[in-house]
């Protein structure tokens, strides 16, 4: 068996994989509450994601595993990596742009991961990463009106919003939420004007509203990034 963790800012989301499909799901909010949980049985391999430095706790708890990986820059990924600044990309991204090429082969892929930020990823159909895109998320944007203005208020998120808001909550709202829908709408359609059989992948913590918003063909894969870093560990496994 494989387990694969995704430890973020606010929370640590573990996988565990048999022969390529994910059979269990577990979300921690910290080492304490992961290690109280107990992953030695019949885990062999293991992979780790992170945003935080210090990984010394991975290490000494993991230590029973027959192959630890700590994804980075210098990791082998089973995709071709053309992004310029390698050491600045996101693991998440990295790892989620794996998930896309394992889910959906021979083919270009858009992979819209809605959390934090928003960001867009674009693979081809010969598995080349390209880049993408980074943009403000739902809460970000709400957050940002407060904060750099003198008078509008800390809205509330929803999941929906008129066109046309009647008040400045309302407005605030549209602005915000019909906003984020134009721009990935868009960005869909720019892709889809080079790529007439590109599939859209969306994940991460706001996919439910973007599943339910976007008018076009869309995936909704929400565990595509411990998908994604499964078939990195199945990977690394197989160069040994």
């Amino acid at each position: 068996m494989n387990l694969t963790i995704d430890v973020g800012n606010t929370f640590i989301k573990a996988g565990i994989f048999e022969n390529g499909k994910l059979i269990s799901l577990h979300t921690f909010k910290n080492e304490e509450e992961l290690s109280a949980f107990g992953f030695q049985s019949n885990i062999k391999n293991i992979i780790i994601s992170s945003v935080r430095k210090d990984s010394s706790f991975f290490n000494d708890y993991f230590s029973f595993a027959d192959k630890l990986v700590f994804l980075s820059a210098s990791t082998p990924v089973p995709l071709i990596n053309l992004y310029k600044t390698p050491q600045s990309l996101g693991m998440d991204r990295l790892a989620a742009v794996a998930g896309a090429v394992t889910m959906f082969p021979e083919c270009a892929r858009l992979v819209i991961d809605a959390g934090t930020c928003i960001t867009y990823e674009f693979i081809d159909e010969k598995d080349q990463y390209m880049g993408g895109a980074i943009s403000p998320g739902i809460d970000m944007r709400l957050k940002a009106l407060n904060t750099f203005t003198g008078k509008l208020p800390l809205i509330p998120r929803k999941d929906h919003a008129g066109l046309t808001g009647a008040n400045t909550e309302e407005s605030i709202l549209s602005g915000v939420l019909n906003g984020i829908i134009f721009e990935t709408e868009g960005i869909i359609k720019k892709y889809k004007e080079d790529y007439s059989d590109i599939r859209i992948i969306i994940c991460g913590g706001d996919v439910s509203f973007f599943e339910s918003s976007i008018k076009e063909s869309i995936f909704a894969v929400p565990d595509l990034v411990l998908i994604g870093l499964n078939r990195i560990l199945e990977h690394n496994v197989s160069l040994v």
